[in-house]
C-alpha cells in the first residue's frame, strides 16, 4: 500500500519501522521540533529522527487543517493514512482522502482510556490488563470503530516505561496484521460501546502529586504509573521530593497519620504511612539531588522519622 504516516513519540517508531518493511511510506508527518529540557538545543521528535535516518520525507505543519496541507495530502494519493500518537486531531477533509481510510494505533483496550495518557491510566487505576486497539479515525477523539485489539497482562513489577515498550511492539505487529486483513477484505469494524467509554486528560503538574490519604495499594499503582515520566512527587519541608518507586509493606504493625515518616527499613528504604497501610520508598529524588535508592536515602539522612510529607 501507499501509506502516509503521522506520529511523534517513541511509541510510534516501531509502527513506522514495520510499515516501511512491507509498504511504501510516502511521507511522514510529525509535530514541530521543540527545545530540549534545558531549553537550548532543538530536539527532533523520535519519529522525525527515524525518518531522516531512513531517508523518508518529513513534514511538520503548524496546523494540519491548513488548506495547503490538506491539498498536499491529496497530491500524495495515499491508499491509507496511519496515525500513531501524532498529537493532532485530523479534520474530516483528510479522513475521506485515502481509499482505505485513516486508522490509528491506540495504547488501550478501547473504549476504555480514550485520550492522552492511556498507559499511565491503566496502571494508576489498578487494571490487571492493558492492550492496543486499531481503529478508524473519526472526528470524535478515539471514538472510531475498532478493527483489531490485543491484550497483555499488567505485571506487579511494571511501570509506565516497561508497559509502554511492550505495547509499542504489540501495536506495530497488530497494525501490520490489520492492514493485511484490510487488503484481503477479511476484517470487520466493530463500533465502540459509548456507555463503557472513559477518558484520560493530559497530566498537569498538580495531577502528579501523591495523595497520602489514599491506600498503600493506590499509591503503589500511582507511583509506578507515573514512572519515569512525568513522575510522582510529594512535598517535604517545603521542597519537591520525587518518588520513583515504592513497595507495599506486608504485615506491618506500625501506624501513623497519612504521609508520616514512620521508620527506616534496613536494606530497603523509608517506611511511610498512608490512608490504609504503609509503603516503603525504595527510589526517590530530593530536590536538586540525583535519583537515590532507598538505602541511600537512609544513609544520607534525607528523611527524618516523625516528619510528614505534605
Amino acid at each position: 500500500m501507499r501509506i502516509l504516516f503521522m506520529g511523534t513519540p517513541e511509541f510510534a517508531v516501531s509502527s513506522l519501522k514495520k510499515l516501511e518493511e512491507e509498504h511504501e511510506v510516502l511521507a511522514v508527518f510529525t509535530k514541530i521540533d521543540k527545545p530540549n529540557q534545558r531549553g537550548k538545543k532543538i530536539q527532533y521528535t523520535p519519529v522525525k529522527q527515524y525518518a531522516l535516518e531512513h531517508h523518508l520525507e518529513v513534514l511538520q505543519p503548524n496546523s494540519i487543517r491548513d488548506i495547503e496541507v490538506i491539498q498536499k495530502i491529496r497530491d500524495y494519493h495515499p491508499d491509507l493514512i496511519v496515525v500513531v500518537a501524532y498529537g493532532k486531531i485530523l479534520p474530516k477533509e483528510i479522513l475521506g482522502i485515502p481509499k482505505y481510510g485513516v486508522i490509528n494505533v491506540h495504547s488501550s483496550l478501547l473504549p476504555k482510556y480514550r485520550g492522552a495518557a492511556p498507559i499511565h491510566a491503566s496502571i494508576i487505576h489498578g487494571e490487571k490488563e492493558s492492550g492496543v486497539s486499531i481503529m478508524y479515525v473519526v472526528e470524535e477523539l478515539d471514538a472510531g470503530p475498532v478493527l483489531a485489539q490485543a491484550s497483555v497482562e499488567i505485571l506487579e513489577e511494571d511501570n509506565c516505561a516497561s508497559l509502554h515498550d511492550r505495547l509499542q511492539q504489540m501495536g506495530a505487529n497488530l497494525l501490520i496484521e490489520t492492514i493485511r486483513n484490510m487488503e484481503k477484505q477479511q476484517i470487520q469494524a466493530i463500533p465502540q460501546d459509548e456507555v463503557k467509554a472513559t477518558f484520560v486528560k493530559p497530566f498537569r503538574k498538580e495531577d502528579c502529586k501523591i495523595c497520602w490519604n489514599q491506600s498503600a495499594r493506590e499509591i503503589f499503582n500511582f507511583v509506578r504509573g507515573m514512572d519515569p515520566f512525568p513522575g510522582a512527587f510529594t512535598i517535604y519541608q517545603g521542597k519537591q521530593f520525587k518518588i520513583a518507586r515504592v513497595e507495599e509493606e506486608k504485615g506491618g504493625r506500625l501506624q501513623g497519620k497519612a504521609g508520616e515518616i514512620l521508620s527506616y527499613v534496613k536494606g530497603k528504604g523509608v517506611l511511610v504511612a498512608t490512608g490504609s497501610g504503609n509503603v516503603i520508598i525504595t527510589k526517590a529524588k530530593p530536590e536538586n539531588k540525583k535519583m537515590l535508592s532507598g538505602v541511600d536515602l537512609i544513609n544520607g539522612n534525607f528523611l527524618q522519622e516523625g516528619e510528614h510529607f505534605e
